[in-house]
């Protein structure tokens, strides 16, 4: 992504946006396992496997924005599809699969934690997590990025750089439980809207990697456009296919018949 020419200080344009980037991260991380130790005081034991979902969504995000590879992304579009991947797919759903709502509810007073619950049933969280909205925001935001001068311009100004990398996480993640069901939802979604949605948003997916390999964006080589199009169609159906796994076992749980406690025995 180092085509664009820069007028700024390298030392401004790389460590200044990689460590704005990553403190967030690197932040969530902590409050994360504070909350792990405060509850386990309290409760049964928080289950391992979504303590460390966390510690790699949180390394992964990381890695994407800090470091040899986000640097690296200045200069090659490949690279940087790399870290779109990372940054907004992988790192979302293992965030999700930490349940960081439920440590959150579990953790706090109970006065606060009423708070939260009202914050999730507001409309204007309903609006968000709703599918057809994430996707627009997930998907959508990827089309204005690759098809405008948007790309170009993210490697000018600082501010440009920060707001969509912020913007690629918290969509994606937005996007992931608004398919999957992790955390507690007040107002839940049929499984066959969900399905439709999912659906559609992969078409989308699908057709913008195929449109960047055939219309590179500003000022990337033909060939890097092409590896980072493939890196994108292929890694995206992969990370994909998780999320289609676990919405097809909940379905599958949610539906399928409850014996009596006359057949259990």
């Amino acid at each position: 992504m180092g085509e664009a020419n820069h007028s700024t200080h390298p030392d401004v344009i790389e460590i200044v946006p990689q460590i704005l980037l990553a403190l967030p991260f690197a932040t969530v991380l902590i409050l994360y396992i504070l909350a792990v130790i405060h509850s386990n005081q309290r409760y049964k034991q928080w289950p391992i496997y979504r303590t460390t979902c966390l510690v790699f969504g949180v390394l992964f995000a990381i890695l994407a924005v800090a470091g040899p590879l986000a640097s690296l992304s200045h200069m090659n579009f490949t690279a940087h599809m790399v870290g779109h991947l990372l940054l907004g797919m992988l790192a979302p759903l293992l965030v999700a699969l930490a349940a960081p709502i439920t440590l959150m509810l579990r953790t706090l007073p109970t006065a606060s934690a009423r708070k939260v619950s009202k914050v999730l049933q507001s409309l204007p969280s309903r609006f968000l997590t709703n599918p057809i909205v994430a996707s627009i925001l997930n998907i959508g935001g990827l089309w204005l990025l690759y098809t405008t001068d948007l790309y170009s311009l993210m490697h000018e100004s600082m501010w440009v750089h920060l707001i969509v990398h912020f913007h690629v996480f918290i969509a994606g993640y937005l996007f992931t439980i608004s398919i999957i069901y992790i955390d507690p939802r007040p107002h839940r979604l049929s499984f066959w809207y969900r399905s439709v949605v999912f659906i559609i948003a992969l078409a989308g997916h699908g057709i913008l990697t195929k449109y960047i390999y055939a219309h590179p964006p500003l000022g990337v080589p033909k060939e890097q456009a092409e590896s980072g199009a493939m890196l994108m169609y292929y890694g995206g159906d992969a990370i994909d296919s998780i999320l289609i796994f676990i919405l097809c076992w909940h379905w599958f749980q949610a539906t399928r018949p409850r014996l009596s406690l006359a057949e259990r025995t």
